[in-house]
């Protein structure tokens, strides 16, 4: 009796569990064109930088002895300058934030305040660059209107200081007619009428003669007028100042 041989059982696979299909799934997964591309933005990062350093290293060995050695002491003096100013600024530190130094300071922060506000409301004299203009009325034919309209040509073309006449003129002023001539703040004044400004000469010169503006009209009523520049105008005319009738200081610790 024959046996019939058992066949061998076959290899068995080993199942991968889902986890692990699933986490290769996940994988990258990097294409030929990809790495490609990564070579080539390496080789390009290399030939910049490779580059930068080349133009830098030929910058300098262009140059001569000569040329380096104003260079360095360019460098050189430009960093002494910058220690200098910052010794000069680290001594006014602390000017200010010693209790002697800091009154002072206020002192003289206080006092230039004075004056420019002295200068403003016509308290005290002042003098420096500005015109002197006359203005002349044979026929009585230049009226306080036009006079006026000087006045604000004046002031628009920053004049910092102004006289007309023997008064000051502040931001309280006023020029009317009467039949005794013209007034200036209670004064009566004749021709020539004879302004002082002190301001940017050249700008208050052109202000004034810009066609159709103040002198022009002067002239197209019959007067004249004689302008000169100077680099040193003397206002010696003062006005002291009112004492106001409704305005009182504000509180400071009031909204």
């Amino acid at each position: 009796m024959t046996e019939t041989p058992t066949p061998a059982p076959a290899p068995v696979r080993r199942r991968q569990s889902g986890w692990r299909r699933l986490g290769r799934a996940f994988l990258p997964r990097a294409s030929r064109a990809q790495a490609i591309v990564a070579v080539l933005c390496a080789m390009l990062g290399f030939a910049v930088v490779t580059q930068v350093r080349s133009t830098r290293q030929n910058d300098l060995s262009s140059l001569r002895q000569d040329d380096l050695v104003r260079l360095l002491d360019g460098v050189t003096r430009q960093a002494d300058l910058l220690e200098q100013e910052a010794t000069k600024l680290r001594g006014q530190q602390t000017e200010l934030e010693s209790g002697t130094d800091k009154n002072k300071v206020a002192q003289q922060n206080a006092e230039a305040r004075a004056s420019t506000q002295g200068i403003l409301a016509g308290r005290l004299p002042a003098e420096g660059p500005g015109i002197e203009l006359a203005v002349y009325s044979p026929s009585g034919t230049i009226k306080a209107s036009t006079l006026f309209n000087i006045l604000e040509e004046l002031r628009n073309a920053g004049a910092e200081a102004i006289q007309l006449g023997e008064r000051r003129i502040t931001a309280s002023s006023y020029i009317v007619d009467t039949a005794g001539g013209v007034i200036v703040d209670g004064t009566v004044l004749t021709a020539p009428y004879t302004y002082l400004a002190i301001g940017d000469t050249q700008k208050i010169s052109l202000a004034l003669e810009i066609p159709g503006g103040a002198l022009a009209t002067v002239r197209a009523l019959g007067g004249s007028t004689s302008l000169t520049p100077s680099t040193k105008v003397t206002i010696d005319a003062t006005r002291a100042p009112s004492a106001p009738q409704y305005a009182t200081p504000r509180p400071v610790d009031k909204p």
